[in-house]
């Protein structure tokens, strides 16, 4: 027996580090990682070079001809200053060309990062099954696939090239002072292990606080996008100020998750600066001590002061820069627990074109539970010969929609097969097995674009006149035509510049246009009126010849002319023949018949 797995972001976490695994994702782009963080590294060292050019200016000044240059055969005092001047001039220059490149490449690779891990989370988003998609809401997963992978963007512009250019500064540096003065190198260094304790506790205490933001961050996007999606309903209901009352509360838990990072993060600098202030007032006093009575050249003392402060000071930015870190990280370990998220519903290996498909359509003892329900089809049996029109009818939850999303492998069976044109459907190629059937849905959903571009949908480069008589055949080119554009008509979001007819005739339009040998619809008149539905009658009895189809109905007059009529309760078939077959049985198909003919008042 197959298990079905349940999938949410939570349970597909990978306990790896973020960053680690964000490495890991970087590695097809390691030679932009590798050129950015050279060009950083190169502008710190010339960025890292005037301190030592003025410790040799002043060395020139106090020594004159005994200077540190005149040591390399520069002599005069003037011809001294105009070799400094030069390579001032020339460090200069290089770390501007240096910061330049390093921008533009940081830059470039938080862009392409943004770019690949956005396809490659919607791209895995796609391939999870719709049971992934009913335990996780769209608001969140819109969070991640934007806000999340915008905040890790930012990280990469600035962040990163920050933290390596710490990690340049306190190497050069440390090791320079080492050389030149190692008694009051100590000085320098006795703060930075206080700062690297307190920045991995703040680190460790930020890192909750943060992923506690990500996630009211997700719970606000999904509260707002669930209201725009329903404003229809709220207005209907009067309820705007429910509605502004329900977004108060999860706004104020954004607030207030922040703001409780904001509170640790904010007191991280201050006390760096105490550390700092510590280290600078000892090389200035025990290195003015040392240089008066001669201990310490006036170059060399000249040198640590300026550098000290390159040393230390940037680390009160560290506060900062480990607070983007950890705000990048809780976002970058949402977007990768996504990309992480198992795939359970995977295509076989045998190939069937679509033209090569005849439709014969069979469910052999077929089990299935929806997750955290009781099973829904027990031990299921149904047979549809190719070229024949199936109807399917029954009361609501009887399992009329699920046969047809098992046989899409939209869920996956836990027992039993499920064959088309003898392959089980797991055997196929999830692709070819998805071509060969057209499905239109009871809950119709038009893209925002034009009449035309709903119709083509899925299509690849489709002709105007294949797109004119599909509408033809669906029964649409008439109302199309009186569209304003016509076929260039913009639907509008979710197509609701039109009626629910119009979008119920597109769609069949488009299942037309498609052209699958096995054709299935799905309620498709439950939301129309008589005309239209009268509309669509005409179209199926022309569009169904030499094709499977399979019709789920509500309205028994749907399937009244159907070759053969299953009656579904509980997940079982209670009856199937004929219409006229059925109505003489006597059961339940009569019964439904009656009761929609007006001759009862309800089903008994």
């Amino acid at each position: 027996m197959k298990t079905v797995v349940k999938t949410t972001l939570s349970e597909a976490s990978v306990q790896a580090a973020p960053l680690r695994r964000l490495i890991r994702h970087l590695e097809p782009q390691r030679r932009l990682v590798f050129a950015a963080m050279s060009c950083s590294i190169l502008n710190k060292l010339f960025d890292l070079a005037p301190p030592a050019l003025i410790g040799l200016a002043v060395d020139v000044v106090v020594r004159g001809q005994q200077s540190l240059l005149a040591g390399y055969g520069i002599q005069t005092v003037s011809h001294q200053l105009w070799v400094l001047a030069f390579l001032t001039f020339v460090i200069w220059a290089a770390e501007s060309i240096f910061e330049y490149q390093y921008d533009v490449l940081w830059r470039n690779l938080a862009q392409s990062t943004q770019h690949s891990l956005r396809l490659e989370a919607y791209d895995h988003l796609q391939k999870l099954e719709l049971a992934f998609f009913e335990h996780d809401s769209s608001g969140r997963l819109l969070s991640v696939l934007n806000d999340d992978i915008n905040q890790l963007e930012r990280f990469l512009d600035r962040g990163a090239n920050q933290i390596l250019q710490l990690i340049t500064t306190v190497s050069v540096v440390g090791i320079g002072m080492v050389v030149v003065a190692p008694e009051v190198a100590l000085f320098a260094f006795l703060p930075i292990p206080v700062i690297l304790w307190g920045s991995l506790r703040f680190q460790r205490q930020l890192a909750p606080r943060y992923r506690e933001v990500r996630a009211r961050a997700g719970d606000l996007s999904a509260r707002l996008a669930n209201n725009l999606g329903g404003m229809l309903t709220i207005k209907s209901f009067t309820a705007e100020p429910l509605e502004l009352a329900r977004l108060r509360k999860e706004s104020e838990a954004y607030r207030d998750s922040n703001a409780k990072a904001i509170r640790l993060s904010a007191a991280f600098i201050p006390l760096i600066r105490f550390a700092i202030l510590f280290a600078f007032l000892a090389i200035l006093l025990i290195g003015g001590f040392q240089a008066v009575a001669g201990q310490l050249a006036v170059g060399t003392y000249s040198v640590l002061v300026f550098i000290t402060q390159r040393l230390l000071w940037p680390l009160t930015a560290l506060g900062r820069t480990l607070d983007e870190y950890q705000r990048s990280m809780a976002s970058t370990q949402r977007v990768l627990d996504l990309i992480d998220a198992p795939v359970i519903i995977h295509g076989g290996s045998v190939a069937l074109p679509t033209a090569d498909v005849r439709g014969d359509l069979r469910f052999e003892d077929v089990q299935f539970a929806y997750v955290g329900r009781e099973a829904l089809l027990h031990g299921f049996n149904l047979t549809v010969p190719a070229g024949t029109t199936l109807g399917i009818v029954g009361s609501t939850g009887s399992g009329k929609s699920t046969v047809v999303k098992l046989l899409l492998r939209l869920y996956e069976h836990s027992a039993g097969r499920i064959l088309l044109d003898g392959h089980p459907i797991e055997s196929l190629r999830l692709d070819d097995l998805r071509r060969s059937i057209a499905l239109v849905s009871q809950d119709i959903y038009l893209f925002h674009g034009t009449v035309a571009e709903n119709i083509a949908y899925g299509m690849v480069d489709p002709q105007p006149d294949a797109i004119e008589r599909a509408a033809r055949l669906a029964e649409a080119a008439g109302f199309i035509d009186g569209l304003p554009q016509g076929y260039d008509t913009l639907v509008g979001e979710r197509g609701q510049r039109l009626s629910g007819g119009q979008r119920q005739r597109i769609a069949l339009a488009r299942a037309i246009l498609k052209d699958a040998p096995v054709l299935v619809l799905d309620e498709a008149t439950a939301a129309v009126d008589n005309d239209t539905e009268a509309a669509i009658q005409r179209s199926l009895e022309r569009i169904t010849q030499n094709r499977t189809t399979v019709v789920i109905a509500h309205r028994l007059s749907t399937v009244r002319h159907a070759d053969r009529i299953v009656v579904m309760e509980n997940g079982t078939i209670v009856e199937q023949g004929c219409h006229d077959e059925l109505l003489a049985v006597g059961g339940v198909y009569q019964n439904l018949w009656q009761v929609q003919a007006g001759e009862r008042l309800f089903a008994s």
